[in-house]
């Protein structure tokens, strides 16, 4: 015997103006279900019934039916009509609330990996505006537009093959592309099998630290350098033996002295972070000699050597490595966006199967649309034209703050000679303490990183690292106004030196 349809009771009136029939009729039939007015395992009345009660088509009534069906709310039973469903779809996507009954015991603490008790901790600076002396690249500069356009074009175009899960490399014409560009502009002998796409330089020093180096390793590091870099050796843990930098960089006869037989040696060649210069080509063959000589592998930051103002720049380390001791890095966020999370590894030949398999074990690899995207931007000449423009710019840029920093502080803060970068290391004469002034200027929302913080054990004089990339001249000149005044207000606060007092005495007149 069929059941009997259960009547239903839709509003009456029109739907709302621009819905399809179809449209309100399924969500006033939903609503009836989800409220209660249509009773779970209810028959519903057929839909050339419902149509004509409604006077909609049928064929509205026969869509809305389709679709509260396709969603789980209704079901068809054959030959015997159309039922509301009695596990409404809801249901699946909410848990339910379990009552925890009888007496709680206590819960024992669970011990943390030695890894996570050796971890750093992580200051969350929060979203907020660029502030001089922040550096940065400039995002005000990214072509937002050409750079949307692209993605665009590249979701509308997606194959299936591009969409479904890709080689852990990456992307193969992002790589090719990589490999051209690098052997054009910095040297780097490389085919597209050795390059590596990564989230950015950290990513390929993680996947670096996994491959090459085991607990206890000793690792050579620039001194000052990035403090994430001896952090993530640390947590290894591995030996970090701190090398100081000179003028010239990097010195491999230094870190003789202080390490025999390392692992690995963490570089910045190009342009060291944070104090700039460059390492030339004698010391750069040293290196290399000292690395073949000793079996260790050498990890090459090139993290922003597009900018360069004055001279040729020095091909990469690794053009001039014949040995294969070189991991090369690279990173398209630190020349277009900081928030654009994509880098490179190039790794010798016989390494690239060990750092494809490590990188499939960490997160497989980049979003392939976001590498798509690149590959155009890239191949398409884009790159190459921001990165022209952006020199120039920068360079100028440079100059204000050299400027500015001449006539508001000469005598005070010094500048060294270098044109390169989106920073430049500033050192204070006056016997002046950077933390002092860093902690002033901060109040009046400038930034100023003391170059102390990135030092490991070398004793260098006071200092900051000072963004330069992101500011418009009137921006740099009221950053250095701010300096000016604050150091002027710390100099008039310092002792003065004691004057020397005169005493009398009867026939004489002595000074003390």
């Amino acid at each position: 015997m069929v059941k009997a349809a259960t009547p239903l009771d839709l509003p009456l009136g029109d739907p709302c103006s621009g819905t399809k029939i179809w449209r309100w009729l399924y969500e006033e039939i939903r609503d009836a279900i989800l409220s209660g007015r249509l009773k779970r395992g209810s028959r519903l009345p057929a839909t050339r019934e419902l149509a004509k009660q409604y006077g909609v088509s049928r064929g509205s009534a026969v869509m809305a039916f389709e679709q509260l069906h396709s969603e789980g709310y209704l079901e068809g039973r054959s030959g015997d009509g159309t039922y509301v469903n009695s596990h409404l779809p809801e249901e699946f996507l909410t848990a339910p609330r379990i009552a925890i009954v009888g007496t709680q015991t206590a819960r024992k603490k669970p011990a943390l990996s030695r890894l996570a008790n050796r971890l750093p901790k992580v200051v969350d600076i929060g979203i907020e505006p660029l502030r001089a002396f922040s550096p940065a690249p400039s995002p005000d500069e990214f072509p937002v537009a050409t750079w949307a356009q692209i993605a665009a074009r590249c979701l509308r175009g997606a194959t299936r093959r591009l969409l479904a899960d890709r080689d852990c490399r990456g992307y193969r014409p992002l790589r090719e592309a990589i490999a051209n560009y690098l052997g054009e502009a910095r040297g780097v002998k490389c085919t597209a099998d050795e390059v590596i796409i990564v989230s950015g330089i950290q990513h390929g020093l993680d996947l670096t630290i996994r491959v090459l180096l085991n607990p206890d390793d000793t690792v050579c590091v620039e001194d000052p350098c990035f403090p994430v870099v001896p952090a993530m050796f640390r947590a290894l843990p591995a030996k970090v033996v701190p090398v100081p930098v000179d003028t010239d960089g990097f010195d491999s006869l230094k870190a003789k002295r202080r390490c025999r037989r390392p692992k690995l040696i963490y570089v910045t060649p190009a342009h060291q972070f944070p104090l700039g210069p460059m390492m030339p080509v004698s010391r750069r063959m040293a290196l290399l000699e000292w690395a073949s000589r000793t079996g260790a592998w050498i990890f090459e930051d090139d993290y922003d050597s597009e900018y360069r103002y004055a001279g040729r720049p020095v091909p990469a380390l690794q053009g001039f490595d014949h040995c294969g001791s070189v991991i090369y890095s690279g990173s398209f966020s630190k020349v277009l966006l900081p928030s654009l999370r994509l880098g490179y590894l190039v790794v010798p030949s016989e390494l690239v199967d060990k750092f494809a398999a490590a990188r499939f074990l960490t997160d497989r690899h980049a979003s392939v649309l976001e590498q798509a995207a690149m590959c155009e931007f890239l191949s398409a000449g884009h790159f190459g034209r921001h990165i022209r423009r952006t020199r120039e710019l920068y360079a100028s840029r440079l100059m204000t703050l050299r400027e500015a920093m001449h006539s508001r502080l000469a005598g005070i803060i010094d500048l060294p000679n270098i044109d390169a970068g989106t920073h430049i290391a500033a050192w204070l004469k006056q016997g002046l303490r950077a933390d002092d002034i860093a902690a002033a200027v901060a109040a009046k929302n400038v930034v100023a990183v003391p170059i102390r913080r990135f030092v490991l054990q070398t004793s260098r004089s006071e200092g900051f690292l000072l963004g330069f990339a992101p500011y418009t001249p009137r921006q740099i000149r009221q950053g250095v106004d701010v300096f000016a005044a604050m150091i002027e207000s710390l100099l008039h606060k310092q002792p003065r030196p004691q004057q020397p007092c005169e005493k009398r005495t009867q026939n004489t007149r002595r000074v003390v």
